[in-house]
């Protein structure tokens, strides 16, 4: 008789600044929040709509390659690894590519823990054979991974959709060689989406339907739910737009009206036309992120690139 098999969950114990973190944003000179206030149920729900959508390229176009490139990526990285999949979401990505790498256990680590595990029952379900594991962390904190779910076969980090650009260059420097050290005898594989014209760029981050404005707005209400403010979300609009000389997609809450926001302990005055800064999307060129994979001690490096090269998978050995 065949025993069903059940993915594993282990939530983690890194700690991040958790909701005193959130109010000390709030507060400060250019208040900010921080993106992972996305990710609740809802938001990664909005999300995985954004990727529906005509403007936003990147999921698509990343797609693509992924199916372009099958055959280079099983050359690249084999077959039998641990696939660890960083903001798995709803896993799609990765479980597209079970096909190509045939992983040995697969993964999922993604802040949204409810989701996760809902996405991960449904992974199990159509691979049985296959050891899930769902690790609830929020990674950008520190990437904490318990030893033996790296055993067993050579580790494949899998970062895609761009996410990248979240962090500044140093982060993402610093970030990537976290990676390097958990990654020794694997390696990397990684969406970046690359520089591209002003027009193509603000309309994926700023969509006709307003769903990218939903995602955004939904912050707030999971600050009301996870840190205690009272945030009305008619009273803010979403502002994106790209800064050139950063080279880097910025997206704001602006307030409506002067309005005040309160929690436990607190409150601040937000002026009409005050922002807070919700996400910072950093563009590469193919050779700028070629040489921060390099600085950051891999090997190796290759890109795949679309045919218009607006977005670009890399694969690097550690």
């Amino acid at each position: 008789m065949n025993t069903i098999r059940s993915p594993r969950f282990i939530q983690s114990p890194v700690a991040d600044a958790g909701p005193e973190g959130a109010r000390t944003a709030l507060l400060a000179a250019r208040p900010s929040i921080a993106p992972k206030y996305f990710y609740d149920a809802l938001g990664s729900r909005l999300f995985e709509a954004i990727t529906e959508l005509e403007e936003y390229y990147p999921t698509r176009t990343e797609a693509a390659i992924f199916a372009a490139r099958g055959a280079e990526l099983r050359a690249a990285f084999g077959s039998g690894s641990v696939l660890v999949d960083l903001g798995a979401g709803n896993c799609a990505k990765a479980v597209s590519l079970f096909p190509v790498l045939q992983p040995k256990r697969y993964v999922a680590v993604d802040v949204s823990v409810e989701f996760l595990r809902s996405a991960l029952d449904k992974v199990q379900r159509e691979h049985p054979r296959l050891d899930v594991v769902g690790l609830g962390q929020d990674f950008s904190a520190g990437l904490d991974l318990p030893a033996e779910l790296l055993e067993g076969g050579a580790p494949l980090f899998f970062y895609p959709g761009s996410s990248i650009g979240n962090f500044t260059r140093d982060e993402a420097f610093a970030f990537l060689r976290r990676i390097h050290a958990r990654a020794s005898g694997g390696g990397l594989l990684i969406g970046v989406d690359l520089v591209k014209p002003r027009p193509v760029l603000e309309a994926a981050y700023d969509d006709a339907l307003g769903v990218t404005a939903a995602f955004n707005l939904n912050a707030l209400r999971h600050l009301n739910s996870g840190v205690g403010t009272d945030f009305d979300p008619r009273q803010w609009r979403h502002v994106a737009f790209y800064d050139e000389t950063e080279a880097r997609i910025e997206m704001h809450l602006e307030a409506r009206q002067p309005l005040i926001v309160r929690w436990p302990g607190a409150a601040r005055r937000f002026a009409a036309g005050e922002r807070i800064h919700t996400e910072n999307s950093y563009k590469y060129t193919v050779e700028g992120f070629a040489s921060l994979l390099r600085d950051a001690g891999f090997r190796q490096a290759q890109a795949w690139t679309d045919p218009k090269g607006w977005f670009a998978l890399f694969g690097a050995a550690a």
